[in-house]
């Protein structure tokens, strides 16, 4: 198994690999040239959340991977900012760099290739994309292209090909200033205080995490209390592959020595047969978690010190 580095060691790795990886502190990184009603409306039923005094003994963390949509962020920035800033800039986007950007064509073939797929499959809203066209044809792949988006952010769709892109134009809105993300207070003071070092695994691309805890409207830059982000290039979220490769990368002797917080049963439930230890992140706007589920939930970072 990889052992971690010392502290100042920065981790490389190749373009291809699904994570990255350094240790505090964080190099500030330039900004180079993510529903089917996931969570709507908290219900907490009896007995749901337990109390911290009853949180197993997390003594032996030498990791915590945070979920960012519901565990250290908002269900609404991400719903009522994020999504609808990727939906009503893809256009503008596309058609501003189709041609022009290397990042562009990249993003492009990844659409195409997913709505191929889509199409294939059946998946309602998907559209058949004109061949590459130079002149008034890329008017055509630029419109196809920006309707299999916006139908995939309705969906709340998890692929690889979405996320990306909604990355890059995030990066404009916060270059921009036109976006600054919300971080939980708790959140922003854990990452601060914990022992235990810190990463990221979210559906949405490693770019556009770096993105929200570097531009937080009330905590600054957060990033330098985080050492790494994993996005679904290392697997979906409710695969238990996708933990244990997790676990791998981070190298510690035993994946419960990683802790994973979520808001998500499915996700918990994933990285505990893995082996991880799980808390359950209960936030308003999340949504319901099934009776008897079995994990220990907090409503707090300050709940836990590890």
């Amino acid at each position: 198994q990889m052992q971690m580095q010392q502290a100042t060691t920065v981790l490389s790795s190749s373009s291809n690999r699904p994570w990255t990886l350094w240790c505090h502190p964080v190099p500030v990184v330039s900004s180079p040239s993510h529903a089917k009603n996931k969570k709507h409306g908290l219900r907490l039923r009896a007995g749901m959340a337990m109390a911290s005094s009853e949180l197993p003994d997390l003594s032996a963390i030498q990791r915590v991977v945070l979920d960012i949509e519901g565990t250290t962020t908002p269900i609404s920035f991400v719903a009522d900012v994020l999504f609808p800033y990727a939906r009503d800039n893809v256009r503008r986007h596309l058609a501003a760099t189709y041609g022009s950007s290397e990042e562009t064509r990249a993003d492009v073939a990844l659409l195409r290739a997913q709505v191929e797929e889509d199409l294939a499959q059946g998946v309602d809203g998907a559209v058949a994309v004109p061949p590459d066209a130079e002149g008034e044809g890329e008017g055509a792949v630029v419109e196809a292209l920006a309707a299999n988006v916006e139908s995939m952010i309705r969906a709340d769709r998890k692929v690889t090909a979405l996320k990306q892109l909604q990355g890059r134009i995030w990066r404009r809105g916060f270059d921009s200033g036109e976006l600054r993300s919300e971080v939980y207070d708790d959140a922003a003071d854990a990452l601060r205080r914990w022992r235990a070092k810190a990463y990221i695994y979210s559906s949405g691309s490693r770019e556009a995490q770096r993105l929200i805890f570097a531009n937080t409207a009330a905590h600054g830059d957060l990033r330098d209390h985080l050492c790494g982000f994993f996005d679904t290039t290392i697997g979906a979220k409710r695969e238990v592959s996708s933990y244990y490769e997790i676990w791998q990368t981070l190298g510690t002797d035993r994946p419960s020595q990683i802790l994973f917080l979520t808001d998500v049963y499915q996700e918990a439930a994933a990285a505990k047969t893995a082996g991880l230890e799980v808390i359950i992140s209960v936030r308003p706007g999340n949504a319901p978690l099934p009776d008897n589920h079995g994990f220990h939930t907090i409503t707090s970072f300050a709940e836990i010190s590890i």
